[in-house]
């Protein structure tokens, strides 16, 4: 019986070193730090992390968790949002910082975030509930697909849709304290709120959609009367000697990458990148290379007729079909094809086939499809003139295989865009500054945003004011 005994004991004593928790377990905002970076959408900038950082530790002394550890983190995305997890990983998106106007707002919006962790709000979640939300922001981010958000949404949607009213505005509350007592501006609570408040305004005139920030423009209005109570108690709280700001925040802005360039598509050089659809192709060295909203055309050094290639995005197949079965049954061309070949560029389906030229009006007709996540591309090369037959099929085949899913490093290089800070002249409208941006889609409105000045505001002689180029 004792022996027995003893190996019941040594029995359970090996399970339970088996089953025992690592001594590190990551939770769910170190998990998401780590696909942020590992899909390079942490913002490459030394100096805004530490800034953010510096901002965050000083509010953090505040509140009523004063020596625990929290990290932030800008993360490289141009939507307006910033969101907290329950192990004190608090980000915030590079697309809200360039709307604001001081470091007061900045901390404002951290402050809030900080209370959602100190006030458990997020307790009822699990880490993997946590992780879920990860794949979705970064299959968001990855594709610019919302509808990959909205699948995450269904499970744990305070990230980006925020808390019930009253948890948010607990929030704000207890941020407001916290921005108090670390010598910053409470009333800064209101001014973001005001400011996201415009974005949402925007947004609606444009999309007819609301899209903003899930907490504190979107759990009160700015008005609201136990907000400014609780602002108004909070800036009693405001040390007798403030500290110094952590940087100089306009300083900051300037440089700051503003914006999504590529995400209806955009032509650099010789490449051509689609931020929404996450891809990028090249076209050889020497040839034009322009765009249309829906195509795509690379035209030979000596001119079209020598040779033209296009991409443009088809429809999905009805049903399952190689990209071969494609170009035969749903573009209807398997009578004009000669020969052609099933091959994989990058991991996706692809197919080129050579077409009959015996018309005599070309020398040369191809076409190809890649299959890319879930979407059709088309490539069609027609050659009329010059080039030998072989040589230009050569042609169409390598830019086929430019074709790749877009990595954050693509796309730094096709959004160069970046905020400018300059003093106002006499004589300066938006109107006016609106001829020399680089913002493609209603640039005067987006400008006056950037500068808190929506919706009819002008700038005046010395202010200084953001601009894009």
């Amino acid at each position: 019986m004792a022996l027995a005994m003893r190996h019941i004991r040594k029995v359970i004593l090996a399970l339970s070193v088996t089953l025992a928790p690592p001594l590190h377990a990551a939770g769910p905002g170190e998990k998401m730090y780590l696909e942020f970076q590992e899909q390079e959408h942490i913002y490459q900038d030394e100096a805004w992390s530490t800034y953010v950082q510096k901002i965050g530790d000083r509010l953090v002394k505040q509140s009523p968790e004063p020596s625990r550890e929290y990290y932030f983190y800008v993360v490289d995305e141009p939507s307006v949002n910033a969101f907290a997890l329950p192990d004190a990983y608090i980000f915030v998106h590079r697309g809200l910082i360039g709307y604001l106007e001081t470091e007061d707002q900045l901390a404002a919006v951290l402050g809030h975030e900080i209370a959602h962790v100190t006030r458990r709000h997020n307790r009822r979640l699990t880490t993997r509930d946590w992780a879920g939300k990860a794949a979705g922001i970064i299959g968001a981010l990855m594709t610019g697909r919302g509808e990959l958000m909205d699948v995450a949404n269904t499970v744990n949607s305070p990230l980006v849709m925020g808390y019930k009213r009253d948890l948010e505005l607990e929030a704000d509350e207890h941020g407001s304290a916290y921005l108090a007592k670390a010598g910053y501006n409470p009333f800064a609570m209101i001014e973001v709120i005001q400011i996201l408040k415009d974005q949402d305004s925007f947004a609606n005139q444009v999309t007819g959609q609301s899209q903003g920030y899930h907490g504190l423009f979107a759990s009160h209005p700015k008005n609201d009367k136990r907000l400014h109570d609780a602002v108004q108690r909070s800036a009693y709280a405001l040390p007798e000697e403030l500290s110094d700001y952590e940087g100089d925040f306009w300083e900051m802005l300037d440089g700051l990458v503003y914006g999504n360039q590529a995400a209806a598509g955009i032509v650099k050089g010789r490449a051509y990148y689609h931020g929404n659809l996450r891809f990028v192709v090249e076209f050889p060295e020497g040839w034009d290379v322009g765009a249309t909203s829906n195509r795509v055309t690379g035209r030979h050094p000596d001119g079209s007729r020598a040779g033209i290639i296009t991409l443009e995005r088809q429809n999905a197949p009805k049903e399952e079909q190689t990209p071969e079965q494609y170009v035969a049954d749903t573009l209807k061309r398997a009578d004009d094809v000669v020969s052609g070949e099933s091959f994989t560029i990058g991991g996706f389906d692809a197919y080129l086939g050579s077409l009959n030229v015996d018309d005599g009006k070309y020398t040369a007709r191809l076409i190809g499809i890649i299959y890319k996540d879930g979407g059709v591309y088309l490539f069609k090369g027609d050659s009329r003139e010059g080039e030998d037959p072989e040589q230009f099929a050569k042609e169409v085949r390598a830019v086929m295989e430019t074709f790749r899913a877009m990595t954050a490093a693509d796309l730094r290089t096709a959004n160069d865009q970046r905020i400018r800070v300059i003093d106002a002249r006499p004589g300066d409208t938006y109107a006016s500054l609106a001829k020399k941006t680089s913002i493609r889609r209603f640039p005067e409105e987006n400008l006056r945003l950037l500068n808190g000045d929506h919706p009819v505001g002008e700038p005046r002689p010395g202010d200084r004011i953001k601009i894009v180029q």
